[in-house]
């Protein structure tokens, strides 16, 4: 093969427009995750990105948005338990699902209802 993949640089998931203050409160306050300063030429967009323990998300603005309920990412966690006490805290869902061969794993949404996945090898 001609090429190789290093690593996944970002997820991006859309939000409705003025949708911001919503993403920040859950990617930023519930997940800790740091905001990123955004490129002149696309922060004219709206949206946010953040990133925190090897994965980053953008969050677009999309004028006739839908959230993503089936679509979403899957990101690895160290301690799948606290991760879901600190949603439970922050007054959010957790749907945990025990059909991932090796893994422990739970689902979430976002404020805008984008869903999430979590996982932790067994």
């Amino acid at each position: 093969m001609p090429f190789s993949f290093e690593r996944l640089h970002h997820v991006q998931l859309a939000i409705p427009p003025g949708g911001e203050d919503a993403a920040r409160a859950f990617y930023g306050g519930v997940l800790s995750m740091r905001e990123l300063e955004k490129p002149p030429a696309l922060a004219t967009r709206g949206g946010c990105w953040f990133a925190g323990g090897g994965w980053e998300i953008h969050l677009g603005v999309e004028e006739s948005f839908v959230p993503a309920r089936k679509a979403h990412p899957g990101v690895l966690v160290d301690d799948l338990d606290g991760l879901a006490s600190r949603l439970r805290s922050a007054g959010r869902g957790v749907e945990w699902d025990p059909h991932f061969p090796g893994h422990r794993r739970l689902y979430t949404a976002d404020d805008h209802g984008n869903r999430l996945e979590f996982l932790q090898p067994e």
